[in-house]
């Protein structure tokens, strides 16, 4: 594959892209998906699959050597990663609502998008920390970036939308913020902040009690948000956070993104051991590498973060899967639910709460989860609503299940296969037995003792079940 204009001759395409695509594929092994730089730059951010670097090749009739990279399976679930999703349908705005888009760089340095982006998590974590403040999640606000405020109003159902624009000189930010209603378009609230980078943590502090002032009508007082996580006491961290963010962002497409993540967190952590939050993301970057052994690769980062800030939504986040792996279903139920109340307006973890608490035995209450977690955001990734369909498997009601799947835009690896899981269920083994094998064309490797290791039930025949249904589908024991 490779991105290029074409002319259309006919019934032909002719041109250089068509060129350079045809010398690829003469370089591809058979069987493989290999694509070039320059279509590989533009869907990395949100691909949901990985990829190895092959590195640069000198194609025949090509003055200049190609960048190939050769697709190697679909990725797992991340944080970060976006992937399709169903469309977005229009609702009636919420009350007390906002979405809070990416923040854009003042004079187009791309260097600094990594800045830009990260202040636009951290002041929507801050402002869902108000509690009758309805803040529409990162993937929406993201999904939407070049939308106008009122398509964004209409689209995720918010009175208003924030918008942003960020430059770092020297030691030196410089936010402009500018508050509209969705109805008229019009602007609400403006302002423009020039402050020392050792100051911006607080400069977004101050800024989200402002934004929640004019949304309000008034300043919530103290008792109306909840546990502040703590910032870090060295903002030069702060900084390689961010960096190890952005990497970490891409991480699963490019195994040297989760390693250069991990050595930004390492570093943060090094400028302040104290830093929770630099904890917790250095376990999720790690994860992605080959070396990496649960529980020991991660579990003293996990308990370092908790012990240091056991406000830090993410690290609890975090630490509840770990405890799933681990057995400890209830200790598990607990900490996905305390990341919920420290971040009640984020529709990820809300969804992956809905997951710990089909795994631990109710997967009614994963139902009402999802409800919530979709109300929130529209254009969750495919798989925060596939756990729709895991639900309903769990509960035994196999044709909702496969209805549910079904209606997914994306199918995943671990939808398909619950998929065949119910269809077998159903007594339907020949659609069952497709399935699998479209599932193994991107993990052939794969054996139904690891799916069934990750697919952490607490009831031993849900896990019997599955396992013997997806043998006698065709996925290997």
């Amino acid at each position: 594959m490779h991105l290029a204009d074409v002319v259309v001759q006919g019934d032909d395409l002719i041109g250089d892209g068509v060129n350079v695509a045809t010398r690829i594929q003469q370089e591809a092994e058979p069987d493989s998906i290999c694509v070039s730089g320059t279509f590989f730059d533009n869907i990395r951010r949100n691909s949901p699959f990985a990829f190895d670097d092959l590195g640069e090749r000198r194609l025949k009739n090509l003055s200049e050597p190609i960048r190939i990279y050769c697709l190697r399976e679909e990725l797992a679930r991340h944080r970060l990663q976006s992937a399709p999703t169903r469309t977005p349908t229009a609702g009636e705005k919420r009350p007390l609502s906002l979405a809070v888009l990416p923040f854009r760089v003042m004079g187009g340095d791309e260097d600094q998008r990594f800045l830009a982006e990260g202040l636009t998590d951290e002041l929507i974590v801050e402002l869902a920390r108000f509690r009758r403040l309805f803040v529409s999640s990162r993937s929406a606000s993201f999904a939407l970036a070049d939308a106008d405020p009122i398509k964004v109003g209409t689209t995720l159902g918010v009175r208003y939308v924030l918008e942003g624009q960020v430059r770092k000189l020297a030691d030196q930010v410089r936010i402009g913020l500018t508050l509209t209603e969705t109805e008229s378009g019009s602007v609400v609230w403006s302002d423009k902040i020039a402050r020392p980078f050792m100051e911006v943590l607080d400069l977004l502090d101050s800024a989200a009690a402002r934004i929640a002032a004019t949304v309000f009508g008034r300043v919530e007082d103290a008792s109306m948000i909840t546990a502040r996580r703590k910032p870090p006491e060295n903002m030069s961290a702060f900084e390689c956070l961010l960096h190890g963010i952005e990497h970490h962002r891409l991480g699963g497409v490019l195994e040297e993104h989760s390693r250069e993540a991990v050595k930004c967190f390492t570093r943060a952590i090094e400028l302040d051991p104290s830093y929770a939050t630099a904890y917790a993301w250095r376990v999720c970057a790690a994860s992605d590498l080959p070396e990496f052994s649960f529980p020991e690769s991660g579990e003293p980062d996990i308990c370092r973060a908790l012990e240091l800030d056991p406000c830090d939504a993410e690290a609890n986040r975090i630490a509840s899967f770990f405890e799933l792996l681990k057995g400890d279903f209830d200790q598990a139920a607990r900490l996905m639910r305390r990341a919920m109340e420290l971040n009640p307006s984020d529709a990820y973890i809300k969804a992956r709460c809905a997951a710990v608490a089909t795994f631990s035995g109710e997967p009614e209450e994963a139902l009402r989860l999802l409800d919530e977690a979709e109300a929130l955001d529209p254009l969750l990734p495919v798989w925060c609503i596939e756990e729709r369909g895991m639900a309903y498997y769990a509960l035994g009601r196999c044709g909702e299940a496969l209805e549910a799947l079904g209606r997914l835009v994306f199918q995943t690896f671990r939808s398909r296969l619950y998929r065949a899981a119910a269809l077998m269920a159903l007594g339907r083994p020949e659609e069952a037995g497709r399935l699998v094998k479209e599932a193994l064309a991107s993990k052939p490797n794969f054996t139904v003792s690891r799916f069934v290791f990750q697919e952490r039930y607490r009831d031993p025949l849900l896990r019997q079940h599955l396992r013997r249904r997806l043998e006698d589908a065709g996925l290997p024991p």
